[in-house]
């Protein structure tokens, strides 16, 4: 099958054929149909997450059940699905407790080496990243990480439930427990971004402030429900939200992964208010916070975030609904949609800040 295969960090996503092995099993075998271009996997792609290369990145994915293992409960050949590169193992504490995406043994949702790989190139072992390798024409991926979704939403849109929408609108309805009333910030409204201001919308917030450099994207968040903009680029943003809210919002999220805008989330909330740091920020960063000037007296919370404190199997399939009732904005999402080879070019775009997701939908 084509894949888009990373083989060295740093390097451009190569187009390559490599072989993908038969469903053993709780391994389901999809056809892909719709995978999106988050910015997480360019992260993984720029710096060293040990991830062993060559590795085929990819965790935005809707597609086709084409195969399934032998010992798969859920899905059939035929259903539609959506992937998330949320890894559990459905037994340990936190997954019993219904904490799908803190299980302490995710890993046994991959292979086991002595059972052989699941992709390889000219014989040599090629990792399937996050577990679903969603840059590619196939993919194998165990049952945990795959939900079913309506037959009626159109795959790019769907692709964007397992990342975009889960972490953003996630963060807001499950992590940050918005309540109707709340005023909440964004800074950084790509297309996770985006779905959190759709979440904070959902979850009853009355304001919405979204905070970016680009006008562009400001103008688009809009639509998604932000009902203030703040330009970061012309104003300090920290100053602006406290204007704005006369002290601060209740929550604040962070969906850049940089460490000045993990300081402004945090310094922009209210007096008992949470910052919420979403973005993948580059190994070593830190934070540097005074404890007694913006922490303790404030009585403020920060808070890392792992994909929306999502639970996939209940929440994509809601979200699903939720498009479907015209009452969850996936439409403005898709920016582009694109051939497999032209993934570097569409990146680039990407790193531009002026589009939110390009999607892969042919090979």
């Amino acid at each position: 099958m084509k894949a888009a295969v990373l083989n060295a960090t740093g390097n451009r996503f190569e187009i390559e054929d490599i072989d993908i092995a038969a469903p053993i099993g709780r391994e389901v075998l999809v056809e892909v149909k719709a995978s999106g271009l988050c910015h997480t996997d360019l992260h993984f792609a720029h710096n060293d997450f040990g991830v062993p290369l060559p590795a085929v990145f990819g965790h935005e994915l809707a597609g086709i059940v084409k195969a399934i293992g032998p010992d798969v409960r859920e899905f059939a050949i035929g259903d539609h699905v959506a992937a998330a590169l949320i890894q559990y193992c459905g037994h340990c504490l936190s997954c019993l407790s219904g904490r799908t995406f803190q299980c302490d043994s995710p890993g046994e949702s991959l292979r086991d080496p002595a059972q052989g790989q699941r992709l390889t190139y000219k014989g040599e072992a090629v990792t399937p990243a996050f577990g679903t390798s969603a840059f590619a024409e196939m993919s194998l991926v165990h049952e945990n990480q795959l939900a079913k979704i309506p037959k009626d939403i159109p795959f790019p849109q769907a692709c964007i439930l397992g990342c975009g929408t889960i972490t953003g609108a996630g963060t807001a309805i499950n992590t940050a427990n918005v309540r109707p009333g709340d005023t909440v910030a964004v800074i950084g409204v790509g297309g996770v971004g985006l779905n959190a201001i759709s979440g904070a919308k959902l979850a009853g917030a009355t304001r919405i402030i979204a905070i970016d450099l680009q006008p562009a994207k400001l103008e688009l968040s809009k639509r998604f429900g932000a009902t203030d903009t703040v330009n970061s680029a012309e104003t300090d943003p920290v100053a602006e939200v406290l204007r704005l809210t006369g002290g601060g919002v209740d929550h604040a999220f962070e969906v850049i992964g940089l460490k000045s805008t993990s300081e402004q989330a945090i310094l922009m909330t209210r007096v008992g208010g949470g910052a919420y740091l979403i973005g993948v920020h580059k190994p070593g960063t830190k934070l540097e916070i005074p404890l007694m000037e913006a922490l303790l007296p404030k009585q403020r919370k920060v808070q890392g975030v792992m994909m929306g404190s999502t639970n996939i199997k209940h929440d994509i399939p809601m979200y699903a609904q939720l498009y479907l009732e015209g009452r969850l904005n996936l439409d403005d999402l898709v920016s582009r949609e694109i051939n497999i080879s032209q993934i570097n070019e569409a990146y680039e775009a990407l790193k531009g800040g002026t589009i939110a997701r390009s999607i892969i939908t042919s090979f």
